[in-house]
């Protein structure tokens, strides 16, 4: 009998336990988790079609918006990414780009392949725009749209945007933001900044599996996408198309992944049960519990102080340490992984999310003990549990606040 030769059956799927404390994604929150293993539906099937309704509802909480074009791409947030950069630009465009880091050097190469073209504005990674650096750059420039990254998930950088939407506004152009590590994390406040298009992801601080790209256009964007004189590049990404699926018409697209729809509708139910506000409030304690047992263990950050993302600290790696021979020793020894720096930044920082359900103090004890650890055992002089009782002491404080 001629043909490929039938391979032995595969053992059973057993993933190893991870504490996923990296750039993401994160841990599943066991709900949603739970929601993956639902019954199917059909994509038109009415009961899907109200869960699609739901889950934009939700998702304009999450959002802070009332938009009416926001939905959940079906793609990571590279897709969310890719969705507002095609459907705003066409061949020809001019679009100004600030790049501080990998994601908005990303944001460069899609803008470039939708045949945009581009300027781009830099400060060093780790460091954030200053509006009036992006004012000189609009005015030289004459941008259709703006892209600026919110949260930089290569360097832990959280970038005010609300003046560089103002800024962008006034000079005519449309503001796009990358929101795939702040979203749910740290405030995101569409309407309020006024911000035309920003997409998001699952998998971080919305402690989903990665799969869909949470985005939103204003009713100045979406107009603009009506009116395109070209086709949007992308046939799979064509809002002008997505939206009739996810709108009143119900006009069949593509089949919407539905498991993946039900776990995000299962995530986003657990920021409206917790509330905003309350979230943030977490990933700020954390963050702050974190930053003062590195502090403590002579471990310094690599983001500029006072822009620095409570969900993703980008640790710098301490002189004479091996990058790869710490993060193998939390994985095998811990099971905790960490992420490692990304472009000019790689071999010289760790960056440490405490994102969505990981944002416990559990996981912040947890990881100090783990680093001291292996630091020590590689020769580190570290006073033994510096960092445990500086984060200790930051927790001390806040229970004492919260009771008087």
């Amino acid at each position: 009998m001629s043909g490929i030769e039938r391979p032995a059956p595969p053992s059973p799927l057993s993933p190893s336990a991870r504490l996923l404390l990296g750039p993401g994604p994160s841990d599943v929150h066991p709900r949603v988790l739970a929601a993956l293993g639902l019954p199917l539906l059909g994509h038109m099937d009415p009961e899907f079609i109200a869960l699609m309704d739901e889950t934009q509802n939700l998702l304009r909480y999450v959002f802070q918006t009332e938009n009416r074009l926001t939905l959940a791409v079906s793609g990571t947030g590279s897709a969310g990414m890719e969705a507002v950069v095609v459907n705003l630009i066409e061949p020809g465009d001019s679009m100004l780009v600030c790049v501080n880091g990998v994601f908005g050097s990303r944001m460069v190469d899609v803008a470039e392949r939708a045949g945009a073209k581009v300027t781009v504005i830099e400060r060093p990674y780790g460091e954030v725009f200053d509006p009036e650096e992006v004012r000189a750059a609009v005015k030289r420039v004459g941008p259709k749209v703006v892209g600026i990254v919110h949260a930089e998930t290569s360097t832990g950088a959280w970038q005010p945007v609300e003046e560089i939407a103002r800024i962008a506004h006034e000079a005519g152009a449309f503001i796009a933001i990358d929101a795939v590590t702040s979203l749910g994390g740290v405030p995101v406040k569409i309407d309020e900044w006024g911000i035309d298009a920003v997409y998001s992801g699952t998998q971080k601080c919305l402690s989903c599996p990665p799969g869909l790209s949470p985005v939103s256009f204003s009713p100045r964007a979406a107009e603009l996408i009506a009116n395109r004189k070209t086709k949007v590049q992308s046939w799979y990404l064509d809002m002008s198309m997505i939206q009739k699926y996810w709108g009143s018409d119900r006009v069949y697209h593509h089949t919407a992944p539905i498991s993946m729809n039900f776990a995000f509708r299962e995530a986003l139910a657990l920021v409206v049960e917790e509330g905003l506000e309350a979230r943030h409030a977490r990933h700020a304690l954390n963050a702050n519990a974190l930053k003062a047992g590195l502090a403590a263990m002579g471990i310094g950050l690599v983001t500029v102080a006072g822009h620095q993302l409570p969900q993703l600290t980008c640790a710098q790696i301490p002189d004479g340490i091996d990058d790869m021979a710490v993060r193998r020793r939390l994985l095998n020894d811990w099971g905790i992984e960490v992420g490692g720096g990304l472009g000019s930044l790689k071999g010289k920082a760790w960056r440490i999310g405490l994102m969505g359900h990981n944002s416990r103090q559990a996981n912040v004890t947890l990881l100090l003990a783990a680093l001291e650890t292996c630091l020590r055992d590689l020769g580190s002089a570290l006073a033994p549990g510096a960092g445990l009782a500086a984060a200790s002491e930051i927790y001390r404080q806040a229970q004492k606040s919260t009771s008087n």
